[in-house]
């Protein structure tokens, strides 16, 4: 049995149904899994295999360290005097600048001792995100020294983070880390350019439980509604603006249209007035959040889905998007775009259609070319399901996952 300690940014959440998938596997399969969060999640609406698995029962907050080192002494102080009695001897160790230096000396070592005080050793730390290496690094020196450290990969912290930070700023992990997991090709290329050595990199999809989505093969019937569905958050990256435009691009020759978009963001006021401006008020709908079922019965109840993706302005982008893996397991025609480890996922022309980022008239071309030839949606629905069974299958990489940890633990 392997001991896996989690660290990731929120928990529970509902758009990381990837990092879910990968605990649940886990426990599954016999293994001990404890899961560190800087900040709780949305506990209004939570996956059912948060309770099914009483997650919240293993999971543990890593405590915010103010900027201000007065205040983070100060604090310190009050932490100590409350978990002192629970590892005495670690958390004075974590004191020690003439062993740790700066990572005590800053306190940050002591912060990390806290969170993981009366907790066993661990066989892995697996952080979910690049950016929280960081955090990974502090938290394995202190509370499990001979564990190994797995760093993940995803999106936004090989993307727009080393666009904000700088191509340096994971040297440090780069040396200190045991492996390194990018969820595509198009971002381990990114990793080994940036200088991580290959020989510390593993390519790890992110996948889902195809049983969950049952495939359905489309079929449009006389008069009904053709119904298109995006979901998504609703910020730049996923280029929901183009699909909106390329909707209205197409709405006057074919008038039956219906567009509902699950999701919610910074641009929802944005998206409101482009709706009014293009006169589309009663075509697409802006339907908000929706849980794990909900968002199943919108892609059940659709027949063409859009993925338009694009690099936003701050530089982030999309791995293969998982929303974009369940419709096609559904049996959807996808449209999406040439985008970060997007290709990877979908083959163009095969199991979906790949257009140019920000090309509202190419998607309009898709969709037009979709809706007048409706023989097709079942030959790319199938196609597009059979891609995800075989590469994307969640029970297939959590077991791949199982392996790779065991491989790396056993590793001098």
């Amino acid at each position: 049995m392997l001991k896996v300690a989690f660290i990731v940014n929120h928990f529970p959440l509902l758009s990381e149904t990837f990092i879910l998938n990968q605990i649940t596997g886990l426990l599954e399969r016999g293994h001990q899994v404890d899961i560190y969060t800087c900040t709780p999640g949305d506990l209004n609406k939570v996956h059912p295999d948060v309770e099914k698995y009483c997650l919240l029962e293993r999971t543990y907050y890593l405590p915010e360290i103010p900027q201000n080192f007065l205040k983070r002494s100060l604090k310190a102080i009050g932490l100590l005097s409350i978990n002192f009695t629970k590892a005495p001897r670690k958390l004075l160790r974590s004191l020690n600048g003439f062993k740790y230096g700066k990572s005590a000396t800053s306190l940050r070592l002591f912060y990390a001792a806290i969170a993981g005080a009366d907790k066993g050793a661990y066989d892995i730390v697996h952080c979910q995100f690049g950016t929280l290496s960081f955090w990974g690094m502090l938290f394995r020196t202190i509370n499990a020294p001979q564990a190994k450290l797995v760093v993940s990969f995803r999106g936004y912290d090989i993307s727009q983070f080393i666009q904000e930070h700088g191509d340096r700023i994971y040297d440090r992990t780069f040396v200190e880390a045991d492996l390194f997991l990018p969820n595509c090709d198009f971002f381990k290329r990114r990793l080994l350019k940036l200088g991580c050595n290959e020989k510390k990199i593993c390519v790890h999809y992110s996948g889902i439980d195809c049983d969950r989505f049952q495939y359905t093969p489309r079929y449009r019937h006389s008069h009904q509604k053709i119904c298109i569905a995006t979901i998504g958050r609703l910020v730049e990256k996923k280029g929901i603006e183009y699909s909106i435009r390329a909707v209205a691009k197409i709405v006057k020759s074919c008038p039956n249209l219906e567009y509902k978009i699950v999701g919610c963001g910074s641009l929802q006021t944005e998206l409101e007035q482009l709706i009014q401006e293009l006169e589309l008020n009663n075509i697409v709908h802006l339907l908000g959040k929706k849980n794990r079922q909900e968002i199943i019965e919108v892609l059940q109840a659709s027949h063409i889905f859009i993925a338009p993706s694009i690099t936003a302005r701050d530089g982030n982008q999309d791995a293969p998007v998982n929303v974009l893996k369940e419709a096609m397991a559904i049996g959807l025609p996808v449209i999406s775009t040439y985008h970060g480890g997007i290709p990877e996922l979908v083959e163009d022309c095969v199991s979906g259609f790949l257009v140019p980022e920000r090309d509202a008239e190419a998607i309009a071309s898709k969709l037009q070319y979709l809706i007048a030839h409706p023989e097709i949606w079942n030959i790319i629905g199938a196609a597009g399901r059979e891609r995800v069974e075989k590469y994307f299958n969640m029970q297939n990489l959590n077991d791949e996952l199982v392996d790779i940890y065991q491989k790396v633990s056993s590793e001098e």
